[in-house]
């Protein structure tokens, strides 16, 4: 069976928004997403959901994101069956994002 999304690294993932456009999506709960989130992210729920599926542009790449890069992998999946193009899941989630940047910070 097809998979419709891709895994994707924090590394490849930095450089996609860099080159940009991308869309960014939280599926964490809300107050994680509060604390801290990637810049430009939209936080997404049940609640949402909707909504975002109305107004995204399913032809712009976007990338999924959760605590560990599980969750995002169903939630990746379940928005390439929506039509998006390129539907990505983030491979260590935010944890392995935010582990990465003070690491980067630490080295300068």
């Amino acid at each position: 069976m097809q998979r419709n999304f891709e895994h994707i690294s924090v590394e490849e993932a930095k450089t996609l928004i860099a080159e940009g456009p991308v869309q960014l999506m939280d599926i964490r709960d809300p107050d994680s997403h509060a604390q801290s989130h990637i810049e430009g992210s939209i936080r997404v729920d049940n609640q949402n959901l909707n909504e975002f599926l109305d107004q995204a542009n399913r032809k712009i790449p976007l990338i999924v994101y959760c605590y560990h890069g599980n969750a995002s992998q169903g939630a990746a999946e379940f928005m390439g069956q929506q039509g998006f193009e390129k539907a990505y899941s983030l491979d260590g989630g935010f944890k392995r994002w935010h582990d990465l940047a003070q690491l980067e910070s630490s080295e300068q």
